[in-house]
């Protein structure tokens, strides 16, 4: 429970589920203890893995189960409904959806969900956007994330877009790829990241209450320092104006968004003093605490 003195930030990490945080944010390899360790750190996470396939009742059930109260998920769209049919005839798919969405609602675990758009959807597309978007339930929690440059240029259909999300307190999803891009590729991991990442001009905005930042950074959390310096008093301000923002901390290799998310959080907290904590040591960092020396 959050005491009335402090403000809020959600920070996470765009997984759970990662072999190389053992020892650091989690005890051990058992996995069925990971995500509970994760909520007990972090009180966000990104849902990828429901972009790739509709996750079970009792998944998700077991999800809500298995993480701190006032933990929140962030789940994407399954790519079914934005790729594959591109909001065309997916009543089914949005149905099961919304139905784990309400499951995580009902167990206060229901962050903003992701409705991320492929990069061939373009401007001349936006009314099937707009059909998709008024028929959702009002009261799930969303955020949008164009990847096309129609919505990028300043031109009507970015306007559009504008004026669509305000009206339905829809949040446009912020992702910031310029660290990953600032400079070649350092393994093989960056690599990989580049040749996926899109490379976007960056939209500070703050639509509704609950602003969203994707930002992607490098494996060496230091070469990603000053894009923290420029956002956290971006995201202070909005925290002063009594929003809750969310901002997920992505790492080329998986292995370092914990670190990444870690070093944005204590640069937040140096100029918002009564930010929520983190723990200061994480179960991983524990066990080897408390490892005997003989």
């Amino acid at each position: 429970m959050m005491n009335s003195s402090e403000n809020r930030c959600f920070i996470g990490c765009p997984v759970w589920a990662c072999d190389s945080w053992v020892g650091t944010l989690y005890s051990s390899t058992q996995r069925r203890k990971w995500l509970r360790e994760y909520s007990s750190v972090f009180a966000t996470v990104e849902g990828n893995s429901t972009f790739y396939g509709q996750p079970s009742t009792e998944v998700v059930r077991r999800w809500a189960e298995d993480t701190a109260p006032g933990f929140q998920f962030a789940l994407k769209f399954p790519r079914t409904i934005t790729h594959h049919k591109q909001l065309i005839d997916a009543e089914l798919e949005t149905h099961l959806f919304l139905n784990s969405l309400r499951i995580l609602q009902a167990a206060n675990r229901l962050g903003p969900s992701i409705l991320q758009l492929p990069p061939w959807f373009a401007g001349e597309q936006f009314s099937r956007l707009e059909k998709y978007l008024r028929a959702l339930p009002r009261d799930i929690p969303l955020a949008v994330e164009v990847r096309h440059l129609d919505y990028f240029n300043h031109e009507p259909a970015e306007d559009r877009l504008t004026e669509l999300l305000a009206d339905l307190n829809v949040e446009r999803v912020v992702f910031d790829s310029r660290a990953l891009f600032s400079n070649p590729p350092s393994d093989q991991y960056e690599t990989a990241s580049q040749r996926r990442k899109p490379n976007f001009p960056v939209r500070p905005i703050a639509i509704g209450d609950s602003p969203m930042v994707r930002f992607v950074g490098r494996n060496c959390v230091s070469d990603t320092q000053p894009w923290i310096e420029e956002w956290v008093p971006v995201v202070a301000e909005w925290i002063h104006r009594g929003k809750t923002p969310y901002v997920f901390t992505h790492s080329p290799d998986d292995q370092y968004a914990p670190e990444f998310a870690r070093a944005f959080h204590a640069a937040l907290k140096a100029i918002v003093p009564n930010l929520t904590p983190l723990p200061e040591a994480w179960p991983g960092e524990l066990v080897k605490r408390q490892q005997p020396l003989f």
